[in-house]
């Protein structure tokens, strides 16, 4: 799903449309919904099309809307875009779904999924409505995000600089010693930038109480911004008339920034900016190859790169030609075969070495993977009121590290209200390990053990289970209110982080619960 942001006070005249499709909705794989059906043709008023597309309408009990106040009224900001989406036929509908749905298939979009044995490409499953947000609203929530992003910088740095999260307690060591996340080899390596993080991601949700809350960190190789930008595309496509009447803001500019920026950390003009991809059989090579045209750079795999004297150097027809800036899509422990993964065929020797040689920037440093554990946000929340003063603009879902006796104790009591999953997993809120336990018992409905608990304490990390927003989706020429969360991502400029107006929108196939 399409997102946008409108500018204040516009959405009384005018409608307007968050990331992307990542690869997996709010919950399950996959962003969206399909549309589709076929209404007969009537001679209804746009007043009574209205009436017709939120019959089906029906907000979940305790659960914020982004359609509907908690009065039952639509949003301001929504109000302009259903009144000329009211004027629309359902046929009118049906091409206008059309039309987006075979942008994306001319463009070449597609979702890449792999079974045990097998491969498959699937069309893109694209929610045509946009998620409508007032600026007023997106400016809390990018600089909400902004904040979070310099205490996550903060955070790498120290981790992997003097250690005084841990000497003061303030991070267990053992959330680091025992993470393979934590890359002992980048200890005390100093990016030549400055920073350690220019792009990042947040998947963000809003509860109950209307207020947004951080799901989830990405700092590794953050995806989004490539799909963010295809799927406004094709929701401009479905509705051009409704788009070009609206004054929502564009992505350009974001992505110019960005593009700007990481031309400026070039140690020499003759140098080139590259993107490093795992390859074609990565489930999101599609947004790799997108990013890496539209910015204008040249997208690589291991195999193409060289250390020559120090210095990183890519394989051109031109001969070899250096690269200071190297933005990559895999995990930090595939980079180097010589200083991490020894089996690592799709990284490349001596790229560590770069590093330290203060001859290239990598976008973003190797080890921020540490960043996405799940069980640092038991201590973000603490580690921001000891550096601030004060709480998070915007906190994270709530968070118990079971390796705390404390912590381990009061999840033992309110698992019935909780998700206990592994303490070091990196992966998506949505996803979750095969032993996981939910709202006090296991997927096959048994009831989980106490003593595994005390058992797996260090291992095992608690979430409250947050209850998300839903938003509207079309189907069967009807309007329904589905899940959703929404990943924003952020790029480093030269004027600091830049918030991408607008995001990738993430919708649930069931309405029936929104608890993560």
């Amino acid at each position: 799903m399409s997102a946008g942001i409108t500018p204040e006070g516009a959405a009384q005249t005018m409608p307007g449309p968050a990331n992307d499709p990542v690869p997996k909705p709010a919950t399950t794989d996959g962003d969206g919904v399909g549309e589709g059906g076929s209404a007969p043709e009537t001679a209804l008023s746009p007043q009574q099309r209205l009436a017709e597309l939120l019959a089906s309408y029906r907000p979940l009990k305790g659960v914020a809307d982004e359609l509907m106040e908690a009065s039952g009224a639509i949003r301001p900001v929504w109000q302009p875009f259903l009144n000329e989406l009211s004027k629309l036929s359902p046929k009118e509908i049906n091409h206008s779904i059309a039309r987006g749905s075979q942008y994306l298939r001319d463009a070449g979009v597609y979702f890449r999924h792999y079974g045990a044995d097998t491969q498959e490409d699937r069309d893109w499953p694209l929610s045509h409505l946009p998620l409508l947000i007032e600026s007023a609203e997106w400016a809390q929530i990018s600089a909400g995000l902004v904040e979070r992003a310099d205490i996550l910088e903060r955070i790498m740095a120290d981790l992997y600089g003097p250690g005084r999260l841990v000497e003061d307690g303030l991070i267990p060591a053992r959330l680091l010693t025992s993470n393979p996340e934590w890359l002992r080899p980048m200890v005390g390596v100093k990016p030549r930038s400055g920073h350690y993080l220019h792009m990042i991601a947040f998947d963000i949700g809003r509860g109950p109480n209307g207020k947004w809350w951080v799901l989830d960190d990405r700092t590794q190789a953050p995806s989004g911004a490539g799909f963010a930008l295809e799927t406004r595309m094709a929701t401009s496509r479905s509705f051009p008339g409704i788009m070009a009447r609206s004054n929502v803001t564009r992505l350009a500019g974001f992505f110019r920034a960005f593009r700007d920026g990481l031309l400026a950390l070039r140690s020499d003009d003759d140098s080139r900016v590259t993107i490093l991809t795992p390859g074609p059989m990565t489930d999101t090579y599609y947004e790799h190859a997108y990013i890496a045209r539209y910015l204008g750079f040249l997208l690589v795999q291991g195999e193409d790169l060289v250390v020559r004297d120090g210095r990183l150097m890519v394989h051109t027809v031109g001969g070899l030609q250096p690269v200071s800036v190297l933005g990559r899509r895999l995990a930090s422990a595939w980079l180097g075969p010589l200083e991490l993964r020894g089996d690592s065929q799709i990284g490349t020797p001596g790229l560590l070495g770069a590093l330290r040689n203060g001859q290239l920037t990598m976008i973003n440093a190797p080890g921020s993977g540490v960043l996405e554990t799940r069980a640092l946000m038991a201590y973000i929340p603490r580690i921001a009121r000891h550096w601030l003063g004060q709480d998070l603009a915007m906190p994270n879902i709530a968070t118990w590290w079971c390796g705390s006796p404390s912590a381990r104790e009061y999840v033992r009591k309110n698992a019935s209200r909780m998700t206990i999953d592994r303490a070091l997993s990196t992966s998506l809120p949505f996803d979750h390990g095969p032993d996981v336990v939910i709202e006090g018992k296991r997927p096959d409905g048994t009831p989980f053990d106490p003593a595994w608990l005390d058992a797996e304490a260090a291992n095992l990390v608690a979430q409250e289970i947050v209850s998300l927003s839903t938003a509207p989706a079309l189907r069967n020429g009807h309007l329904e209110a589905k899940p959703m969360s929404l990943r924003v991502v952020l790029a480093r400029t030269a004027q600091g982080w830049q918030v991408m107006p607008g995001g990738f929108a993430r919708i649930g196939n069931s309405a029936e619960s929104a608890d993560i």
